[in-house]
């Protein structure tokens, strides 16, 4: 005999889009350490460093943001939407793609705009991850 099914038991993300929201803040963290680095070393390399992991956190990011957009088509009406997630991650991928045109400029013209860029989109990471994790829906009955 199989249990009834639980309409109201937590749903959390899928394990691919988690992994995909998890992904990208350390890449984010990862070229705000660089840009910190290249502050008090000058040394160009952090600069370019910083670029590609930026690069790689806007595909992350990006990959991440179509899939919440869908998510929140698919939801059922008469639940709460989770747009401020789905915000969150457009305005870490808006800021990450300002960030990284920041970056494609010389390495002596990107600061201080390129660190204040990277801390941005750092926090904006960090909120849309945790806002992501802790967005746990209702499963509806089939």
């Amino acid at each position: 005999m199989t249990p009834p099914f639980d309409r109201h038991a937590p749903v959390g993300l899928n394990p691919l889009h988690a992994i995909l929201l998890a992904s990208m803040v350390p890449l984010f963290l990862g070229a705000l350490l660089c840009d910190i680095a290249y502050a008090r070393s000058y040394e160009i390399q952090w600069t370019n460093f910083a670029s590609w992991l930026i690069a790689g956190g806007l595909v992350l990011c990006g990959l991440a943001g179509v899939w919440a957009l869908v998510d929140l088509l698919r939801v059922d009406r008469r639940r709460a939407r989770p747009w401020l997630f789905v915000a969150l991650l457009i305005g870490t991928f808006v800021f990450g793609f300002v960030d990284s045109l920041i970056h494609a400029k010389d390495a002596w013209a990107s600061m201080p705009g390129g660190l204040i860029a990277s801390v941005i989109v750092a926090i904006l990471a960090v909120l849309s991850t945790w806002l992501g994790f802790s967005h746990i829906r209702a499963r509806t009955a089939a």
